[in-house]
């Protein structure tokens, strides 16, 4: 007699987008400014050395193709082709002498190129 296995309970994913303080404040700046878009889009494109790179814009309204990730306040939409990239992602923002911008801790990365560019997983 044949005896079925219990259903395994599905596993909870990571939020796809978090951001930290320093980035939800810089963002909410740049929201703020005149004529501003209503929301970042962040996806991953097919570039560099490594093999890809993400890829942010500003847009005025949602797309078809689009995840809504709402952290501290802040609305962010995720191209839906690059969740399984981003999976975890924390989005933060650097400023330093000579340059400033968001970065990425990505748990997903196996590797970058020397640059710092692109990466892979």
């Amino acid at each position: 007699m044949e005896t079925l296995a219990e259903p395994k309970t599905p596993r909870t994913l990571p939020p796809l987008l978090t951001l930290t303080e320093r980035a939800a404040e810089r963002l909410r700046a740049l929201y703020a400014e005149p004529n501003a878009k209503r929301y970042l889009r962040i996806g991953v494109r097919t570039r560099g050395c490594s093999g890809l790179s993400y890829d942010m814009s500003y847009v005025d309204e949602p797309g078809p193709n689009d995840e809504v990730v709402t952290d501290k306040g802040l609305t962010i939409l995720v191209d839906r082709r690059a969740s399984l990239f981003l999976i975890g992602t924390v989005m933060d923002h650097v400023s330093e002498k000579l340059s400033s911008g968001f970065t990425f801790i990505n748990p997903n990365e196996k590797g970058r190129c020397g640059c710092g560019e692109s990466f892979h997983v």
